[in-house]
């Protein structure tokens, strides 16, 4: 049976559940035991299975002996990831599947046709409907069908490497398809190879035959233009009358050099003649022989002059005649030298004419030149299509040669390799024995002890109530029940004593427009120690987590004081706990409140302060305050509609908010909270069981149904400052 009412609060007891599990234990291993020994059995029922795998690499390859290499990436085929996807598709066609079948002869094998032979169930599921019946596809498909259930395909990751995985209840006959498969995919790959160069060679032929008919008429095409336009060539590039512009050109400069030259000669002469200087410096006169004569004839006769004039006298004879020879000699010089002026001079004609000849036939090859460089703008076009033809054939000729050469089988290897070939297996693959009565004993454990627990669970066993951490609730519901079973004596609870009253609540100030009273000193609070003390009461809202509690304060200030200190006690515990001064004395906001004039609840119902500036920390602990403020309270009193928006955005701030309402009555801690989910705390610092149960009925009335009693001073007396009357 439940150990809990079934209006508890409840909570799982971990202790019940693991000591019901412990207490079952030879229970959960017989269960296991017996999950394990099933799952042994049906693994060994099982027919085994063996699975063998054979990898292929995927790369280009040539035969070692081919004549050509090249470094082109683009001549081999594009190892990307579609290339090796295209791969795996290739080797999973039906193609390539019904060639294995056919060389293994896998058809005539009951493995690959189990539906051939059936089954009960299968009859029946047929037989209903619910199943379509399999011999109604052709037997081949039938045996494609079970091929490809056991074949796996798939791309290795990273790499180039594609690997062919197939599962069989026979060993041998798994590991020779895969590499029966891969036999058969290097076969197409390489008969591929040689029908693309069987296909090469076939279509290359008759182009190459064509070709060499067209490189041949346009070679001649070009003959004839050059032959009829005149444009022989003496070299490979340069023509017949460009080659004789050249040589005119080059003549033309020598002529003009020589004229140059010889002008310059016949005006040294004409210099020497006309300035009577002596020419022997002159290199055409020096070079002449009768002027070489007749200076050592003019040399000889200088010296007998010389000679005879130390001897005779300069009318002699002797020295007359040898003088007149001399003047002779000196004439036939100058003669000598008007005839080598005359020479040079023609020279220089000679010259000049044979420049302005040069200079006629090359104005006439020039103009035979641009006739000719408007002939070969077509001679050039002839001689393009003439070398686009023949490099054309050249190319042909080099693929033709290359394709004849791989026309053999073994000469075209396919762009793939055998890196791994499939081996018989051993040990199955299906079913793995040890495993699986692993796998089978833990998760039957696991199930054991989960519905043992839910049973628990189920039954009321495995939870427990929610233990109080104080008795002050249950002392306050047997008071209230022994002050209900006295009710008939005693009538309805008297007033609070007239000595314990003191200014009325904030909450009153709607109703009641009489002055407020003075405040009476507060009366020290009773030290002895009590189970209704401040200490219990913070426990108990610590462990209800209430996040609101409206204190009720019948005798005054003195019940204030209490309702500081247990805001003060919830502080030194670590709860964000804020206090709401609602008194009508204020006296809350005296004892916490740095500054008696701060910012508080009346001018934030007033509109005269914000939110955040009606916050304030306690001058003697970590609680935080909202004091009364200093605006009219009736005015204030107007909007007290606000103060359930200005309660709930503190409830999600704070873990309990304390609203210290004074002497109030029920009717305004309704139109406070509007909601019921609160906890109502009647702090008499002297319990009064009379008006405590007047208080208690009165709130129940009002459909408040947890009201809990908070008497004794002795933490407002050891927490808050001393008040003096005024």
């Amino acid at each position: 049976m439940s150990r809990v009412a079934s209006d508890q609060d409840v909570d799982i007891d971990l202790g019940q559940l693991a000591r019901a599990v412990w207490a079952r234990r030879l229970r959960i291993v017989t269960i296991t035991a017996l999950g394990a020994a099933v799952a042994f059995a049906g693994a060994k029922v099982v027919s085994p299975q063996y699975r063998s795998e054979t990898r292929l690499l995927i790369e280009p390859r040539a035969p070692a002996f081919a004549s050509t290499q090249t470094n082109d990436a683009s001549a081999g085929p594009l190892l990307d990831e579609l290339n090796i996807s295209s791969q795996v598709q290739i080797l999973q066609s039906a193609d390539l599947i019904k060639q294995v079948i056919n060389n293994l002869k896998l058809y005539n094998l009951p493995e690959f046709d189990a539906a051939a032979n059936g089954s009960a169930l299968g009859d029946i599921l047929v037989a209903l409907h619910l199943k379509k019946n399999p011999l109604e596809n052709p037997p081949e498909e039938r045996v494609i069908d079970a091929f490809t259930q056991r074949l796996q395909v798939y791309q290795v990751p990273g790499s180039r490497v594609i690997g062919i995985t197939f599962t069989s209840k026979d060993p041998k006959l798994a590991a020779s398809i895969p590499n029966a498969m891969a036999q058969v995919y290097l076969t197409i790959q390489s008969g591929a190879k040689l029908a693309s160069n069987t296909e090469a060679t076939r279509w290359l032929e008759p182009e190459i035959d064509s070709l060499r008919q067209k490189v041949s008429e346009a070679e001649k095409k070009v003959a004839d233009y050059r032959t009829t336009h005149g444009l022989l060539q003496t070299n490979g590039t340069t023509t017949f009358t460009a080659q004789q512009l050249n040589d005119i050109s080059v003549e033309l400069t020598r002529v003009r050099t020589d004229r140059a030259n010889a002008e310059a000669r016949a005006q040294a002469v004409r210099n020497a003649l006309s300035s009577g200087e002596a020419s022997d410096t002159l290199g055409d006169i020096m070079s002449s022989q009768s002027i070489q004569r007749l200076k050592a004839t003019e040399s000889g006769l200088q010296s007998q002059i010389s000679d005879l004039q130390t001897s005779l006298l300069n009318n002699h004879p002797r020295l007359k005649s040898l003088r007149a020879q001399l003047a002779d000699i000196r004439t036939q010089i100058r003669q000598e030298t008007q005839k080598i002026l005359a020479s040079i001079e023609n020279e220089t004609k000679v010259a000049d004419l044979r420049a302005k000849e040069l200079e006629q036939q090359s104005d006439m090859l020039q103009a035979n030149s641009a006739r000719a460089g408007e002939d070969a703008v077509g001679l050039n076009a002839l001689e393009r299509e003439a070398n686009a033809q023949r490099q054309l054939l050249e190319t042909y000729l080099v693929r033709y040669r290359e394709a004849a050469s791989r026309a053999d089988r073994n000469s075209s290897p396919a762009d793939a390799r055998i890196v791994s070939k499939a081996i018989e297996q051993v040990d199955p693959y299906f079913p793995k024995v040890v495993p699986i009565v692993v796998v089978a004993a833990v998760a039957t454990l696991i199930m054991s002890a989960i519905v043992i627990m839910l049973s628990e669970l189920f039954s009321g066993r495995a939870l427990r109530p929610v233990e109080a951490t104080n008795v002050e609730a249950t002392n306050i519901e047997e008071r209230v029940e022994e002050a209900g079973q006295g009710e008939a004596g005693q009538g309805e609870a008297g007033p609070v004593p007239a000595s314990k009253l003191a200014k009325p609540s904030m909450l009153t100030a709607v109703v009641d427009d009489e002055e407020e009273p003075e405040a009476v000193p507060v009366e020290e609070t009773p030290t002895d120690d009590n189970e209704f003390s401040a200490s219990s009461v913070a426990s108990y809202l610590t462990d209800c987590r209430a996040p609101l509690a409206v204190s009720i304060s019948p005798s005054g200030d003195d019940g204030s004081a209490a309702t500081v200190a247990l805001a003060r006690v919830l502080a030194d515990t670590g709860r964000r706990v804020i206090l709401i001064d609602m008194t009508g004395s204020g006296y809350p906001s005296e004892l916490m409140a740095e500054n008696p004039e701060a910012l508080g609840v009346t001018d934030l119902l007033c509109g005269e302060a914000a939110f955040g500036e009606t916050i304030h920390g306690d001058r003697m602990s970590g609680a935080h305050l909202i004091p009364q403020g200093v605006s009219d309270v009736r005015r204030a009193m107007r909007g007290v509609d606000r103060l359930s928006l200005l309660l709930d955005a503190l409830t999600s701030a704070y873990d309990i908010v304390i609203v210290e309402c004074g002497a109030a009555d029920v009717a305004g801690v309704s139109r406070l909270t509007r909601s019921k989910e609160i906890e109502i705390i009647l702090s008499l610092p002297e319990i009064d069981e009379t008006a405590f149960v007047g208080l208690m009925q009165d709130f129940q009335s009002a459909g408040y149904e947890r009201v809990v009693l908070m008497s004794g001073g002795e933490e407002a007396a050891t927490r808050s400052p001393a008040r003096h009357a005024a």
